[in-house]
């Protein structure tokens, strides 16, 4: 369609041979409505020529399809939000389709939430989309407690009605009821009938005694810790039936994400035993704080345990605690498998301290009898009153996997290391009063460390290399071991 427009006369002529000047002043006042009229006039007439002029929009009557038929939430706890998962959904013609309603059939009391491409539901209305085109749905969940000890499956659906046609998106979730700390105090025995969720810690008081029994899940959230306090925390796992912690985000997403949780923090804790434990994706998976001087054992003994992937230490031991470790492993931490800082204890025996993992840049152990605060420039030397590690491999990417740092105090040697029998990544091979038997730079051949796998290869230097008298008669997996001729490390291979 054209439209022409024009003027026979211009109003400036006419104008122009107006001599009287009031007259022309009138004239030229009416030229400036006569304009006003008009614009407006063709503005009128250009809307409705354009609307005259389109075409109706023709929609595709095809259907949509969909990324996924069923969208599924690992285990979450409840009263814990799950993270958000997300599809997508195509208009599969070249041609715009129209939706007409897209819905959560549970509607507001369901345990799920969505959002349509910006838009939060339960229910979102008309939504056209372009030929070719795609949009995205996010979807999360949150369970109610319904005092259950079994997990549960709960499940819903999204509705998409599009040319009069229903179809659906399932929805599903393992649910799982948990026994919730938050910043509580704890003794006795924790049961194992359900999870363990954590929030800021679960602490143990001074003088009182927290048992955790085998086959006791224990889940903790960001930053949260089990905090020990002057008290005794034992964690009683069998070989078949472990004790695990970790993070409470299940989604496999976090299966390998550092940092998750701080860890078990004891402060001058009474004797307390770890068995059977398997420890990962925190900060420090178990850092001592000094001691209780009311008692001369171990501050921790370990056996039979695993600390691994976090954030700064699998074994942290601080200004003067003192931890004793047997056929255990600390493994894939992005700083320490052990740091020992500002004094203190520690002995280990058929142990494996590694420092493998993509994360890992720093020595697998670091054992030092002073820390240096830098924020107060305060200067604190403790006494190492024993370092000793028989049988044990310590080891990594590494060219040097092993540092001591020590400070005189007063002119006194406020330290004693004894290396027995151990594999080492070195720089330069050591001698002198602290090592024998020594197994220098000597890789153990393990069969896949960057991936977890410490089972050794059939000429590894550790089969039967272990000192006998240090002998354990069972391994990390409580296998037995050889009694002439054992290998070292935390495992025992046939």
């Amino acid at each position: 369609m054209q439209i022409y427009i024009k003027f026979f006369i211009s109003p400036q002529i006419i104008i122009n041979k107006i001599k009287h000047p009031y007259l022309a002043l009138r004239f030229q006042n009416s030229e400036v409505r006569i304009l006003s009229f008009l614009l407006s006039f063709l503005s009128l007439v250009l809307l409705f020529s354009l609307n005259s002029c389109r075409k109706p929009i023709k929609f595709s009557s095809e259907n949509l399809t969909f990324s996924v038929d069923t969208l599924v939430f690992d285990t979450v706890f409840t009263t814990v939000g799950s993270t958000t998962q997300s599809f997508k959904f195509y208009n599969p013609s070249n041609s715009p389709i129209k939706i007409d309603e897209i819905e959560l059939v549970g509607g507001s009391s369901s345990p799920f939430r969505i959002n349509v491409d910006g838009v939060k539901g339960p229910k979102v209305g008309e939504t056209e989309m372009e030929g070719k085109d795609s949009l995205f749905v996010f979807v999360e969940v949150t369970l109610a407690v319904n005092n259950g000890t079994l997990p549960m499956v709960v499940e819903d659906r999204i509705r998409f009605r599009t040319n009069g046609k229903d179809q659906y998106v399932q929805l599903a979730v393992w649910g799982q009821d948990a026994y919730f700390h938050r910043n509580d105090i704890n003794s006795g025995t924790w049961p194992n009938d359900k999870p363990h969720v954590i929030y800021g810690y679960a602490g143990i008081d001074s003088a009182e005694t927290l048992n955790i029994i085998a086959g006791t899940h224990i889940f903790l959230h960001k930053n949260s810790l089990i905090y020990n306090y002057k008290g005794t925390l034992n964690i009683l796992g069998t070989k078949d039936n472990k004790v695990t912690m970790q993070g409470d985000r299940l989604e496999s997403f976090y299966d390998d994400v550092q940092g998750q949780y701080y860890g078990i923090y004891m402060q001058e804790a009474r004797p307390s035993v770890i068995e059977h434990l398997e420890q990962k994706n925190g900060i420090a998976g178990l850092h001592l704080f000094s001691r209780d001087p009311n008692f001369t054992d171990y501050t921790v003994t370990i056996r039979h345990s695993e600390f691994y992937n976090n954030s700064r230490y699998g074994l942290f031991v601080y200004s003067g605690a003192r931890l004793k470790a047997e056929n255990s492993i600390s493994h894939s931490n992005a700083l320490h498998a052990l740091l020992l800082l500002e004094g203190g204890g520690v002995h280990f025996n058929y142990c494996n301290l590694l420092s493998y993992g993509a994360t890992s840049q720093t020595p697998a152990v670091g054992l030092s009898n002073y820390f240096f605060n830098q924020a107060t420039g305060d200067l604190n030397i403790g006494e190492i009153t024993e370092s000793t590690f028989t049988n044990s491999i310590i080891y990594g990417a590494q060219a040097t996997e092993l540092v001591l740092d020590t400070l005189d105090f007063q002119g006194q040697k406020l330290w004693t290391f004894d290396f027995d029998n151990c594999v080492i990544s070195k720089e330069a091979n050591i001698t002198g009063d602290y090592y024998k038997n020594m197994i220098w730079n000597n890789d153990p051949l393990f069969s896949d460390p960057f991936s977890r796998n410490f089972n050794v290869l059939s000429n590894s230097p550790i089969l039967n290399s272990a000192n006998q008298l240090y002998y354990l008669p069972l391994d990390f997996k409580e296998t037995t071991r050889d009694a002439a001729a054992s290998d070292i490390g935390f495992l025992e291979f046939p």
